[in-house]
């Protein structure tokens, strides 16, 4: 049975890289060294993907667990900014979803994000409604690479595992899709990506991304 649709990771997947200009801002208002910062970033970044923080909580328990001395305004600052370092598209990933699109294929996006960032997305890309499915963590109370999260986007689809396709740029989530029985390809960038998928025969089913 050949492939329905295509299941994207939006971070770093279907994004571009995260804003330079954006994440310089988060070291400046918070100070941290940005060795420090990644320490401090990355400890709560699952619990604000499943929803048991909000941006702004994410923020406010990142500035007291560093002993930092910031007023709201600044919080508040670090959660625009946070936001606004992943609204980002890559034109070749864009350019391929319309693409899978036309030739009758079903296109999701499968992300772990939190509430902030998800708003800015909304904000800023209209073209995500072309997609056939959105599936957000935070909304489900549920990230990858929980198997719940995987079975809720073949639902909301209504494609089998075996003919769904699903990217992600780790590892442990590309295997976690295979788990359940999608196919799975891990991405780092859109040259590898096209190599990947013509050694696995999608071509067959899917146009190659430029």
């Amino acid at each position: 049975m050949g492939l329905r649709a295509v299941v994207f990771d939006f971070g770093m997947v279907f994004s571009g890289p995260p804003d330079a200009t954006a994440r310089a801002e988060l070291l400046r208002i918070s100070g941290l060294t940005a060795e420090r910062f990644e320490s401090f970033y990355w400890t709560d970044r699952h619990a604000y993907d499943e929803g048991r923080l909000t941006g702004l909580g994410f923020w406010r328990k990142l500035v007291k667990d560093a002993e930092l001395r910031l007023p709201d305004s600044d919080i508040e600052e670090l959660n625009r900014w946070d936001a606004r370092m992943w609204t980002t598209v890559d034109p070749a990933m864009l350019a391929w979803q319309q693409q899978i699109k036309r030739r009758g294929l079903l296109t999701a996006v499968l992300s772990n994000i939190g509430d902030s960032v998800h708003e800015s997305l909304e904000r800023e890309f209209a073209w995500l409604s072309g997609f056939d499915a959105l599936v957000w963590s935070y909304q489900l109370r549920v990230a990858k690479p929980d198997p719940a999260i995987y079975q809720h986007v073949l639902k909301q689809l209504g494609t089998e595992p075996r003919e769904t396709l699903f990217i992600d740029d780790k590892q442990v989530n590309a295997e976690a899709a295979q788990a359940v029985g999608m196919k799975a390809l891990v991405f780092t960038n859109v040259t590898a990506l096209r190599a990947d998928l013509e050694a696995n025969g999608f071509s067959l089913d899917l146009p190659l991304p430029a």
